[in-house]
């Protein structure tokens, strides 16, 4: 984690300093390059990206309020556990969300607009390719965020941000490592090339298989390498969707 990665916002307001720092604080936590339990200080932080501390200490104060990590007095900040019945809770809402609003996109966006994002869609093949989790996650979130603000509903897409900020992507280090995850990073250009086509029915079969990554195959990988084996056991689907990936 050498650089402070650059996170265009959908808006037109630059993000400040102390924003981008916790919107790379924010990829890092999603990637699972911030472990859970463990206590970070703002110093140490601060040395990974190349910046000073007190921007990280802002930041991580701001990923406080958001429940993202806990004070310790004197020593930092400890990285909030997310438990598997979490998880399945954020991905499933997500999918009720995202599935069919993506795919209802395939009648109504603009072709153009649809384009813009073809260079987002790209660089998160790139970064999986690479094995840059942490630009992988900022890529993604803003290519799907940018889909879902072409449906016009700014809440909607305010409800997805805060559901992918509390998600955890636990498998993407070990798909990176078995270079399994360009796979699901050249999805994204399925998804552009179907809407652009308004092959609506297409759409949604690869959002539902994009989406089912999350708590499928990346939850997969990442039990392969222990990296869930303090949380409690997963319960049941009973019927319900996999639920979402990146």
């Amino acid at each position: 984690m050498s650089r402070t990665p650059a996170l265009p916002v959908l808006g037109s307001r630059k993000p400040s300093h102390r924003e981008r720092v916790a919107d790379a604080l924010r990829a890092a936590l999603i990637a699972g390059e911030l472990l859970p339990g463990e206590v970070y200080s703002a110093p140490g932080l601060a040395a990974r990206f190349g910046v000073s501390a007190t921007p990280v200490r802002e930041a991580m104060l701001d990923l406080a309020k958001e429940g993202l990590v806990d004070t310790v007095p004197n020593k930092g900040f400890r990285v909030t556990a997310v438990s598997e019945k979490q998880l399945d809770e954020y991905t499933h809402l997500r999918a009720l969300i995202e599935i069919p609003t993506t795919a209802g996109l395939a009648a109504t966006a603009d072709p153009v607009a649809l384009e813009a994002l073809r260079p987002v869609a790209q660089e998160i093949v790139t970064s999986a390719a690479a094995g840059d989790l942490i630009a992988y996650v900022e890529a993604d979130l803003r290519f799907h965020l940018g889909l879902l603000a072409l449906a016009g509903n700014d809440h909607l897409v305010d409800v997805v941000r805060d559901l992918r900020r509390r998600s955890r992507l636990y498998g993407l280090t070990a798909l990176a490592e078995q270079g399994r995850l360009e796979a699901s990073a050249e999805e994204h250009l399925e998804i552009l090339d179907a809407l652009l086509t308004r092959d609506e029915e297409t759409v949604r079969a690869v959002m539902t298989r994009h989406l089912s990554h999350v708590r499928g195959l990346w939850a997969s990988a990442a039990k392969g390498r222990g990296e869930l084996r303090d949380q409690a056991p997963r319960p049941a689907a009973s019927g319900r969707h996999a639920g979402p990936s990146s």
